[in-house]
């Protein structure tokens, strides 16, 4: 029942989105494509650091992966965009495999510093190879498919498709976080001891996590070079890593909601920034730095007003509303926390322990 729910939730959102889509001008059309690509990322990365509690700050490296990997199928093989979508995933979760099985015994401020080699590193590697395009990047041209007629807007094309894959990301991962793969998950995040003494083999899936999370960020990637239609290193940076993360904590760790949340950040709030600064007759180089300003307030407000995030802000708002309504009273409460579900030591307990 549980999959039913996520399909046919899935179904009226992207049926809405198709309604949105047909009603906005290209400009939203591609801004609607944009937060969809991170809509992707992100939700790979809020499972990785939300369920199994690893800190990366390594999958802008992966979405240059999976851009690059989707931007030679389509150039050099001419292979069907649905294919390239699959083989770009593919690709980068196989780095994310390497690097998972590197970084299994790496925990918090060593995981991080790991990782974030890897985004320093890893795009620079485009400057090495002709291949690769250099400095000037590679040029990826679609156009949308002929059963849409000759005058279908690419931009409507481009917010179709990538929706079209952020719905089916976002059920694959609620799905897999329901399963017992994400029990998993969130058992290792929580006491890694007690995981392995109940039988759990902890750094396999610390290893899966990674993989599921690179192959998201692969895939994100590959639709990110379909809507911008060029690719270059300067995309992947080490602030794209860190606008990820952001997006991630903004939106709520662990809550696939909040992954839609941090993309609509990450998106949106650049652009209305930029838009503020042009009209206000600021430099283009005073203009440049106010966007990275800008996630910092917005970091530093969310967090003070809403420290699970927006959605778990949201959460705490709409939970009164919730308690009268009959038809959710029979939700099942909130997890207590670790603290209240101790049972209280003995005396003999207290002596013996360090």
């Amino acid at each position: 029942m549980t999959l039913v729910r996520h399909l046919a939730a899935a179904v009226a959102l992207g049926v809405l989105l198709v309604i949105i889509s047909i009603t906005i001008s290209p400009f939203r059309d591609y801004q609607m494509a944009e937060v969809a690509c991170y809509v992707v990322a992100v939700a790979g990365l809020t499972a990785l650091v939300g369920l199994s509690g690893q800190i990366s700050l390594g999958n802008g490296a992966f979405m240059a992966i999976g851009a690059y990997a989707g931007a030679l199928l389509l150039l050099h093989l001419h292979w069907p965009l649905a294919v390239v979508l699959v083989a770009s995933a593919a690709v980068a979760a196989a780095g994310g495999g390497v690097v998972g099985v590197a970084a299994a015994r790496l925990r918090g401020p060593y995981l991080a510093g790991a990782t974030l080699m890897l985004a320093v590193a890893l795009p620079s590697l485009a400057l090495r190879f002709g291949l690769l395009g250099g400095d000037q990047g590679l040029t990826v041209v679609i156009t949308s498919p002929g059963f849409l007629g000759p005058a279908f807007p690419v931009t409507r094309w481009q917010a179709w498709l990538t929706c079209g894959c952020a719905l089916i990301v976002l059920v694959l991962l609620a799905n897999l976080a329901r399963s017992r793969i994400g029990r998993s998950w969130r058992a290792a995040g929580d006491d890694e001891a007690a995981a392995a003494l109940a039988g759990l083999n902890v750094a396999r899936l610390r290893v899966l996590a990674f993989v599921v999370s690179a192959a998201c960020a692969g895939l994100a990637g590959a639709l990110l070079a379909v809507t911008t239609s060029i690719i270059s290193p300067e995309a992947f940076t080490l602030t794209l890593s860190i606008a990820l993360l952001t997006g991630a904590v903004v939106g709520g760790l662990g809550t696939l909601p909040g992954a839609v949340w941090g993309s609509l950040v990450l998106v949106l709030v650049p652009t209305y920034v930029t838009d503020t600064a042009s009209s206000h007759g600021l430099s283009s180089s005073a203009g440049s730095n106010i966007p990275v300003a800008a996630y910092g307030v917005v970091l530093i407000v969310v967090m003070l007003a809403f420290p699970d995030g927006i959605q778990g802000g949201l959460r705490r708002l709409f939970r009164p509303l919730a308690s009268r309504v009959p038809a959710l009273r029979g939700a099942p409460p909130p997890r207590a926390p670790d603290s209240q579900l101790r049972a209280p030591a003995s005396e003999h307990q207290e002596e013996g322990s360090i």
